[in-house]
C-alpha cells in the first residue's frame, strides 16, 4: 500500500447539533458540529464525514447552515450524507460547501440515480454508504451473508450487501462507505469479515465504519481492505484522539498523512 490512509471522524447531525447512538437510537448531545470539525481539523483529521441522522424536510435547512458554517471554518474535505434523493440535492449540498455527497436509502429504492450524479458531477464528489448487517437467524440469507438494511440498521432489504457495493460502484460510486449495523455502538473493532469481502469486489477506496473502540482497531481494518477508518462517539468523547490513531497506524506500517 502507497496511499496514506485516511482518519475521519463522523459527525451524525440532527437539529443543528452532534449527536451519537447507536444504530441511531437513544442519541445524546455530543456538541456543536462546527466546533467539533474546527478541534478535528486542528488535530489533524484528513477528512469529515456529516450524516444527517434524520434528515427531515424540516432539518434540511438546518443541514445547509451548518455545512455552510463549517466549510468556512475548516479546509478538510467535508462529506454530507442523509437524505440525498436526486442530483439537485447534490448540487446544493456542494453549492454549500460539501466537498463529497452520501447517498443510501435514495439510492437502492432507484439505482439509477448512482450513474445520474456521478454524470452530472463526476465519480469523485460520490460515496455509496452502505449499512450492512449478518443476516439474522430465521430470514432468507444472502450469498454473502450480509444484507443492506435501511432506517438505521433496523429494515432488513434481502439486497446482498457486497453485491450492492459492487453494483454501486458499477453504477459510478466514487468511494464505498461500509458500515457495519452489528458493530456499531460495540467498540469491540470493525467487522474485517465484510471489509474483505466486499474489498475482494470492488476497486474504489473502502471506508471502514462501525466497531472503533481502541486503537488496535484501526490497523486491522486496513489489512482488511479499507482505504480509510471511520468513527465517531471515540473522538466526540475524546477517548481517542486522531493523533493516537495515527500513531498507531505508524505503528503498525501503515502509512498515513
Amino acid at each position: 500500500m502507497s496511499v496514506a490512509v485516511r482518519v475521519i471522524p463522523c459527525l451524525d447531525v440532527d437539529a443543528g447539533r452532534v449527536v451519537k447512538g447507536v444504530n441511531f437510537t437513544d442519541l445524546r448531545d455530543a456538541g456543536d458540529p462546527v466546533e467539533l470539525a474546527h478541534r478535528y481539523d486542528a488535530e489533524g483529521a484528513d477528512e469529515l464525514t456529516f450524516l444527517d441522522v434524520t434528515a427531515s424536510s424540516g432539518s434540511r435547512e438546518t443541514t445547509y447552515d451548518v455545512v455552510r458554517r463549517t466549510a468556512e471554518q475548516v479546509f478538510i474535505p467535508l462529506t454530507v450524507g442523509g437524505g440525498v434523493r436526486s442530483a439537485d440535492d447534490v448540487s446544493r449540498l456542494l453549492r454549500a460547501g460539501a466537498d463529497k455527497v452520501g447517498v443510501n436509502t435514495a439510492a437502492i429504492a432507484r439505482p439509477e440515480l448512482i450513474r445520474e450524479i456521478a454524470h452530472r458531477f463526476g465519480s469523485q464528489v460520490l460515496v455509496v454508504s452502505v449499512d450492512a448487517r449478518r443476516t439474522p437467524p430465521g430470514t432468507p440469507p444472502t450469498p454473502s451473508g450480509y444484507e443492506v438494511t435501511t432506517h438505521g440498521g433496523r429494515r432488513g432489504t434481502g439486497l446482498d450487501a457486497v453485491e450492492w457495493a459492487a453494483r454501486a460502484a458499477e453504477l459510478g460510486a466514487g468511494e464505498v462507505l461500509l458500515n457495519s449495523m452489528d458493530a456499531d455502538g460495540t467498540k469491540a473493532g470493525f467487522d474485517l469479515e465484510m471489509l474483505a469481502a466486499v474489498r475482494a469486489r470492488v476497486s474504489v477506496p473502502l471506508v471502514a465504519s462501525g466497531g472503533a473502540g481502541a486503537v488496535e482497531h484501526f490497523a486491522p481494518a486496513v489489512a482488511a481492505g479499507a482505504d480509510a477508518v471511520l468513527a465517531a462517539s471515540v473522538f466526540h468523547f475524546q477517548q481517542l484522539t486522531i493523533g493516537q490513531v495515527k500513531d498507531a497506524l505508524r505503528a503498525d506500517g501503515v502509512p498515513v498523512r
